[in-house]
């Protein structure tokens, strides 16, 4: 793509055998309440500066800020520039970013400020004007979810949230979506009470990662993987969320909602959903969502909650290195918080397909790596026609989905030892995207941007998956509530003692990743 073709206004993807064609955005803006936090600055403002350089935005598009900081447009467009600069995906262009340049705009103000979000309306409508809009915005709240009924309700008393004739307007909700069920419904209230529930978007940017969307096509696009994919053959799944990191300067969020509120609820029950689904008629998103919602309400909670879920906080300790702080002596933790930074829950799932396959669930900070990945995991062969030393190093047959950091799929199968004797040992084949395709994947938050600004929603949580996955795990909140406090577990483990007990209750052990 050239400069000089950017710079004309020439999409050089108006091919009519480009793929891309449908994936282009028609004229429209977006509003980023929230701008100055680190969700904007990393991940939103370089997303809509990759989207740009890929021509996936129209040339009139407009970006608009909405923060209490005393800035004008041009000091907005200098921070989304170093912004851009540091962490976009894509080379740094310099026409790209004088065209996008053009339409940004800078509203100061604070939520309950009716001014504000009135001249927020009249720099809406001078985009309209200036930069052929076309009446067509998105709000993205990137703000605390206790500002969320206050922002809706200022988008309607301005009559931002109202359209007109064709045009559309969106709203975007970044997660937690409440912090129980019954919050949730309130919130669900609130927003649907000034935007129509179909132009509501609930992000949860793990569905927009590429290994995500693969899991889709590696169960219903090939015909080795689903006729196995069921209680005959698979023993148990396993989905694991690891981050290697403290909590850092997060304490004023992170406090009193905790690992499972943070990740359970929404990431990992997310992917629960993919990977047990049966197969949608289509792929889009009124069929996917039905396909989601049965499995969510066929999940059922083990009956005995104590010896089937684990929950802990890491304390003070040597990792990687380097000596770290305990929860409790993190910046803003009070001594008495039982808030959990890890979660560990087995769930079962009432359908034909899954029936006696448990499900285990598990997220933490401060374990051994970084790593998100789906394992399903085989039963063993019915009968091996081996001596037993021959296949002492044998373990169960798996498929891994590895969502991050090394995007991917591995298989872990049994293999013959190169030698005279008949030795049988765990051997794995791996597919890595970096390596098979040369095409680079974009960053989530470009697809979905790029999905709202189309109204194409197959990847964004509708407020029943909400409220399923808040059904589930509200009775296991309510239980660890009357439970205790969580156990403490070094840093750079795999977390408490109690979640390792939980499976050899059943006989099983948790991966390493």
């Amino acid at each position: 793509m050239s400069d000089r073709t950017i710079a004309a206004g020439k999409n050089p993807l108006r091919q009519a055998d480009d793929r891309r064609l449908p994936r282009i955005a028609g004229p429209s803006g977006l509003v980023i309440f929230g701008v100055t936090g680190d969700l904007s600055r990393k991940k939103l403002l370089p997303a809509v500066y990759d989207l740009a350089n890929r021509g996936l935005l129209p040339p009139g598009f407009g970006l608009t800020g909405f923060a209490r900081r005393d800035w004008n447009a041009e000091h907005f467009a200098q921070i989304t520039k170093e912004a851009v600069q540091a962490h976009a995906r894509t080379p740094f262009r310099e026409r790209v970013w004088k065209q996008l340049e053009q339409g940004i705009r800078f509203v100061q103000g604070e939520f309950d400020d009716d001014d504000a979000f009135d001249r927020l309306a009249a720099t809406v409508a001078e985009l309209d004007t200036q930069r052929g809009t076309g009446g067509n915005h998105a709000f993205y709240l990137s703000v605390p979810p206790g500002a969320f009924p206050l922002v809706c309700k200022q988008l309607a008393r301005s009559g931002l949230s109202q359209s007109a004739d064709d045009a559309w307007r969106r709203v975007v909700i970044e997660k937690p979506f409440g912090h129980d069920l019954a919050s949730a419904l309130e919130l669900q209230e609130v927003v649907e009470s000034v935007f129509p529930g179909d132009s509501v978007f609930r992000i949860d940017h793990y569905l927009g990662k590429e290994t995500v969307q693969n899991l889709l096509a590696l169960r219903f696009a090939n015909q080795m993987f689903e006729p196995i994919w069921n209680n005959h053959y698979v023993d148990h799944v396993q989905i694991t969320m690891a981050e290697d990191i403290g909590i850092g300067s997060r304490a004023g969020y992170y406090d009193g909602i905790g690992a499972a509120r943070d990740v359970i609820q929404n990431h990992l029950l997310q992917l629960l959903a993919l990977t047990a689904m049966e197969e949608p008629v289509s792929f889009d998103a009124g069929s996917l969502r039905a396909e989601k919602e049965k499995v969510l309400s066929a999940v059922r909670l083990p009956r005995d909650l104590g010896a089937h879920t684990a929950r802990g906080q890491y304390g003070a300790g040597w990792q990687g290195g380097e000596k770290v702080l305990g929860f409790h002596d993190e910046d803003g933790i009070p001594p008495e918080s039982v808030t959990d930074t890890y979660a560990a829950i087995k769930l079962d799932i009432d359908t034909r397909r899954w029936a006696g396959v448990p499900f285990y669930l598990r997220t933490g900070k401060r374990l051994g790596r970084r790593v998100t990945e789906i394992a399903v995991v085989f039963k063993r062969a019915p009968h091996l026609p081996f001596a037993l030393p021959d296949t002492e190093e044998l373990g169960q047959n798996a498929l891994v989905i590895r969502v991050q950091p090394d995007e991917g799929v591995t298989v872990r199968f049994g293999a013959k030892v190169p030698g005279t004797a008949m030795e049988v040992r765990d051997v794995t084949m791996d597919f890595g995207y970096g390596h098979a395709f040369t095409e680079n994947s974009p960053e989530a938050y470009e697809r979905l941007i790029l999905d709202v600004l189309l109204g194409d929603p197959p990847l964004f949580p509708h407020s029943k998956e909400v409220e399923l996955s808040w059904r589930v795990l509200d009775p296991i909140l309510e239980f660890w509530e009357r439970d205790g406090a969580p156990d403490t577990y070094r840093p750079g483990t795999w977390g408490p003692e109690s979640a390792d007990a939980m499976m050899r209750r059943d006989g099983r052990t948790w991966r390493r990743p």
